[in-house]
């Protein structure tokens, strides 16, 4: 039973650091004074997510690593389009 509960930890732990990252994106202004420091504490926050999904991609389920894929995969649309913010 520890491992299904360390299972659904560490899935929990990479989905609430996604949301976390989601939820900066929303809120950065671009025009804003602080824009460039809500960047980096957005990258600073992907960051985090994407080693959160690492380390539950390491003991997830099947079903588990689909979503954590996707995850992977909303936080690097995310990335891109504050990329193209940038040019």
């Amino acid at each position: 039973m520890p491992y299904q509960k360390n299972k659904q930890q560490a899935f929990q732990a990479a989905q609430q650091g996604v949301e976390e990252a989601e939820e900066l994106y929303y809120e950065i202004v671009r025009d804003s004074a602080s824009y460039g420091h809500q960047l980096q504490h957005l990258k600073n926050e992907v960051n985090e997510a994407y080693q959160q999904i690492e380390n539950a991609l390491e003991v997830a389920s099947e079903h588990q690593k689909v979503q954590l894929e996707q995850f992977q995969q909303d936080l690097q649309k995310m990335v891109s389009e504050v990329n193209n913010f940038e040019q």
